[in-house]
């Protein structure tokens, strides 16, 4: 098995997208007119907003406070300045070393979304 995707609900694509590219550095994709995929090693990140995709719901998904996606970088204190000059609703002061090893920084995206970047050298998966 595999982990392929995770639908990151949003409710303005383009304001999405452009967060993303700018802070990932990557493009993307627009695969549909509701759906923008970033490839992070093999594992989609899709900003997708269900109403601009034609998708019958009555109010905008959101992420639970506390459900972070978490993304492994190379350069952890690059990304951790360039998302301080964002326009995120909050961002760690500082980069924090975590008692199992890891290096990171908690925020939340322009949306509310707890995202979680680390130093790609101190991924720990838990063995």
């Amino acid at each position: 098995m595999k982990l392929f995707r995770i639908i990151l609900p949003v409710n303005d694509l383009e304001k999405a997208a452009n967060f993303y590219s700018e802070i990932l550095e990557m493009k993307g994709t627009r695969v549909s007119t509701g759906r923008h995929y970033f490839d992070l090693g093999g594992t989609i990140l899709a900003c997708y907003d269900p109403i601009l995709d034609g998708d019958m719901i009555e109010t905008q998904w959101s992420f639970h406070e506390n459900q972070y996606i978490y993304i492994s970088v190379a350069e952890l204190n690059k990304i951790h300045e360039r998302i301080k000059k964002s326009d995120c609703i909050h961002v760690d002061k500082e980069i924090s070393m975590m008692p199992w090893g890891e290096r990171l920084f908690y925020a939340n995206d322009p949306f509310g979304t707890p995202i979680c970047f680390v130093d790609e050298k101190t991924v720990f998966t838990g063995s």
